[in-house]
């Protein structure tokens, strides 16, 4: 499966990287949101071997209401960072409250609560696993479309937040593969090992150091926000495991060869972004 995994990486990266580096913002939001829509339907489909049917058409349908008001958000901004170096993106367009999105998401779940034909003693299940897939999955994974849109170097820090997962899973999987002992997480994920938990950490830190000249920012800073984020990426991983494990399946699906499914794809990069968004959101950059 090695070579399917290779061969599947070595199609994918290069149509991601082109997308993110000549595209705009718009794009990038759209192929989030085709990510997105594919890695909810795998959620729910794992949900509904445990008896839980989410409410798919209007999760999805919120779920690109999310996307489109972090495209939005982007539209007007900001920031003053280090070196007395100040970015800024301005346009017309009013911003969309996140808070409404959510709101309109419960009063939509609670029509459909009312209006269904399912009984209301399997209501707590559908809600409950609706809004997981929103707040578990959705919110978090947006902050793509934000890195993406801060001016100048929206680009360069969306390659970057891929840059850490694919080397750092990268380097889990093999140093845990060939070097691997000690086992991490036996009960979610008996592969994982805590060799190639470090490796993953430790390559995300010189992946954070090869940034830091492009980026503009301390070498100290990216180290930082690399170790951060490549934790939040295993924890991720190791959520989905946990889905995965609860319903007794291997993969959330096939799309992939050799890597299963889309939510089995982008499980630690759903961590990864917001953490790297926060950092550079709170901590490089201050709001003008």
């Amino acid at each position: 499966m090695t070579w399917m995994r290779i061969a599947t990486a070595a199609v994918l990266i290069p149509a991601v990287v082109a997308a993110v580096w000549w595209g705009s913002t718009g794009l990038v939001t759209a192929l989030a949101g085709l990510v997105t829509l594919l890695a909810l339907l795998e959620f729910f489909a794992i949900g509904e071997r445990v008896g839980l049917h989410g409410y798919r058409l209007w999760t999805s349908v919120c779920a690109l209401a999310v996307l489109f008001q972090q495209w939005a958000a982007t539209a007007a901004q900001s920031w003053t960072l280090e070196r007395n170096l100040r970015l800024t993106r301005s346009s017309a367009a009013s911003e969309l409250q996140l808070e409404l999105v959510l709101f309109v998401f419960v009063l939509g779940v609670a029509a459909i609560v009312f209006l269904s034909r399912r009984p209301l003693t399997d209501a707590l299940g559908d809600i409950a696993i609706s809004s997981a897939g929103l707040l578990f999955l959705v919110l978090p994974f947006s902050a793509l479309v934000r890195l993406d849109g801060v001016s100048v170097i929206g680009p360069r820090l969306v390659l970057f937040t891929l840059t850490l997962v694919w080397v750092g899973d990268t380097l889990a999987y093999f140093i845990g593969r060939w070097f691997g002992r000690s086992r991490m997480a036996p009960q979610l994920s008996p592969k994982k090992t805590w060799e190639g938990a470090t490796a993953n950490v430790l390559g995300s830190a010189l992946v954070g150091v090869s940034f830091a000249r492009w980026l503009h920012f301390d070498a100290w800073h990216m180290v930082v926000m690399a170790g951060l984020a490549s934790i939040a990426g295993q924890a991720g991983d190791l959520i989905e495991s946990a889905y995965k494990r609860s319903a007794g399946v291997k993969d959330s699906g096939e799309l992939l060869p050799g890597h299963g499914g889309m939510l089995d794809r982008i499980d630690a990069l759903i961590l990864v972004a917001p953490v790297v968004w926060y950092y550079f959101e709170l901590v490089l950059a201050s709001r003008g």
